[in-house]
């Protein structure tokens, strides 16, 4: 496989690593544009084979760094209905067109985002926030979504913010959260979609050193940013990636 890559590819592999890696230790949101560039360059379904294998290997980073600053029962809370998710997009995903879930998808984090922005303004914590269907519904679309595109990322940081977590605690359940799922969906792309190789995962590891360059400089800016300016600045990536799922 990687012997037929031609330089663009290897260019646009090469950018997705590098922004999955700032992704995963602090910036949720920031290889969004990623998605719709991978799916160009190696197709729609190839391209989720593709980008699974690197979120891993940013995901096991990003725990390793920030190990200690997860707080569990929120992983608790959106562990069961993230695996509904999963297997709600192996059943239906042949019957309705992805541009639909998109859009669906869309939808969800902009409402969220409402959210997210009144409880900024008003400096109260939302009721709705304490319901007890406000996890599960959340993180159900949060399966779907990561199962079908690996674009959860923007469903993760709305649902944390509006927990209004601590910056290191937001990063640290974000990364555990998402080493569990992407751990878990490797099994059924493996052997369900068959879209994962050992070409493909060769291809992959080649792309290591721009994750590692990347959740670097992730690990720096978070450490730079005042709690505030982090917050603001992980609502309007999501805000961007969520504009660009509906390009």
């Amino acid at each position: 496989m990687w012997a037929a890559m031609q330089w663009w590819q290897w260019t646009i592999l090469t950018v997705a690593g590098l922004l999955i890696g700032m992704s995963k230790t602090g910036f949720q949101g920031i290889n969004t544009p990623t998605i719709p560039l991978l799916a160009l360059a190696f197709g729609a379904r190839e391209s989720t084979g593709i980008i699974l294998p690197l979120l891993c290997m940013a995901d096991l980073i990003a725990v390793l760094y920030y190990r200690r600053n997860a707080q569990w029962k929120y992983i608790g809370k959106l562990l069961p209905s993230a695996v509904a998710g999963f297997f709600l997009a192996l059943a239906i995903d042949r019957f309705i067109p992805p541009e639909q879930f998109r859009y669906l998808m869309a939808a969800c984090i902009l409402a969220g985002l409402v959210f997210v922005f009144w409880q900024d303004r008003s400096g109260k914590k939302l009721v709705l926030t304490q319901k007890w269907w406000y996890s599960p519904a959340f993180w159900l679309t949060g399966g779907f979504t990561t199962m079908i595109g690996n674009a959860a990322g923007p469903v993760m940081a709305i649902y944390l913010l509006s927990m209004k977590l601590p910056k290191y605690t937001f990063v640290g359940t974000s990364a555990w959260f998402f080493l569990i799922v992407n751990y878990l969906k490797l099994p059924l792309q493996i052997f369900v979609w068959n879209n994962i190789s050992w070409e493909s995962a060769a291809v992959d590891a080649m792309v290591l050193p721009a994750i590692l360059l990347g959740a670097g400089l992730g690990i720096k800016l978070v450490k730079r940013l005042p709690k505030k300016n982090y917050r603001k600045l992980i609502l309007w990536l999501t805000v961007v990636s969520t504009a660009m799922l509906l390009i």
